[in-house]
C-alpha cells in the first residue's frame, strides 16, 4: 500500500486514495473502519454546506480547504462501494464523462445550442432519452424531497416554469407577492391566528414560495442569495457584540438606540 505521507511518489488523487485505504485498513483508524455508505451521506452532505458557506464567503482559502473536505468524503463513499465490489473511481469518472458528451451534443457534435436555454432544452430531452423515453408522471417527481425548502421551492417553480406555467414577466410575479403579503397581512391579525390558527403560516408560506419566483426571472439564485444575506448579518452582529464587550457592557444590556447606533456603525465597517 502507498504511503500518503510521501506526496512525490503519488498524484494528487492518488494520494488522498492511499490515505482512504490506510485509514480503512488493518492498523488503520476505528471510526473509519466502521463507517458504510449511508453513515457517511450525512458528513458528505454536512461538508457540501460548508463549501458553499466558504464560496458565497468569497474567501479562496476557505473555498480550498473545504473543496478538499467534500472531495475526502466522496472518495471515501467510492471507496466503500469499491471495496463491495460494486464499482470503482474509474468506473465513476468513466460514466460521468460519457454521460456529459452524451449530454453535449452541440460541443462533441453537430447539434446547434447556441443559447443557455437551448442547452437546457436539450438536456432534458436527452436525460428523458436515457431513460427509456418514458415520461414520468410529473416533472416534479424527481426532485428530492429531502432538499432545503428554499432549494427545492427554486427547483419546483423552474420545473414547472418549463411546462409553460408561468408568469408573463417579473411584474407579474412581484404583483404576486404583494398580493400574498396582502393576504399574510389580513390573516395575521385575525382572530383565529390570535389564537393559534395554521392560516397564517400557510399564508407566510406562498409569500417565500412567490418570492422564490420574483429571484428566478431575477436570475438570482434564491438560497445562496440568502445565505449571503445571512452571513452579511451575522458579520454586522458580530462587530455589534464585540465593541459592545470593548466598553465593558453585555450586547443585551444596551438600549435599542445604542444598539441602533452599532448597527450603522457596524454597516459602515464590515459591510
Amino acid at each position: 500500500m502507498a504511503d500518503p505521507r510521501k506526496p512525490g511518489q503519488l498524484r494528487p488523487i492518488e494520494r488522498l486514495g492511499a490515505l482512504i485505504e490506510t485509514l480503512r485498513g488493518e492498523n488503520g483508524c476505528p471510526w473509519d473502519k466502521k463507517q458504510t455508505p449511508c453513515t457517511m451521506a450525512r458528513y458528505l452532505v454536512e461538508e457540501v454546506y460548508e463549501l458553499v458557506d466558504a464560496i458565497t464567503s468569497g474567501d479562496p482559502r476557505a473555498v480550498c480547504e473545504e473543496a478538499g473536505d467534500v472531495l475526502f468524503q466522496l472518495l471515501f463513499v467510492i471507496n466503500l462501494f469499491s471495496e463491495s465490489g460494486k464499482f470503482t473511481l474509474a468506473d465513476v469518472v468513466e460514466k460521468n464523462v460519457e454521460k456529459m458528451i452524451r449530454r453535449h451534443p452541440h460541443v462533441f457534435g453537430d447539434v446547434a445550442a447556441n443559447t443557455p436555454a437551448k442547452v437546457s432544452e436539450n438536456w432534458d430531452k436527452i436525460k428523458l432519452q436515457e431513460k427509456g423515453g418514458a415520461e414520468p408522471l410529473s416533472v416534479l417527481s424527481s426532485i428530492p424531497q429531502s432538499l432545503p425548502a428554499l432549494l427545492r421551492a427554486s427547483m419546483v417553480s423552474e420545473r414547472a416554469a418549463k411546462t409553460g406555467f408561468d408568469w408573463d414577466d417579473i411584474s407579474g410575479v412581484m404583483a404576486k407577492t404583494m398580493e400574498e403579503w396582502e393576504e399574510f397581512s389580513t390573516e395575521i391579525h385575525s382572530p383565529e391566528s390570535e389564537s393559534g390558527g395554521d392560516k397564517a403560516a400557510v399564508e407566510f408560506g406562498d409569500i417565500l414560495f412567490t418570492m422564490v419566483n420574483v429571484a428566478r426571472f431575477a436570475r438570482i439564485h434564491a438560497e445562496t442569495a440568502l445565505i449571503r444575506s445571512i452571513q452579511k448579518f451575522e458579520k454586522r452582529f458580530t462587530y455589534m457584540e464585540e465593541k459592545s464587550i470593548a466598553t465593558g457592557r453585555d450586547f443585551a444590556s444596551l438600549s435599542k438606540q445604542e444598539m441602533h447606533i452599532l448597527w450603522d456603525e457596524a454597516k459602515e465597517k464590515v459591510g
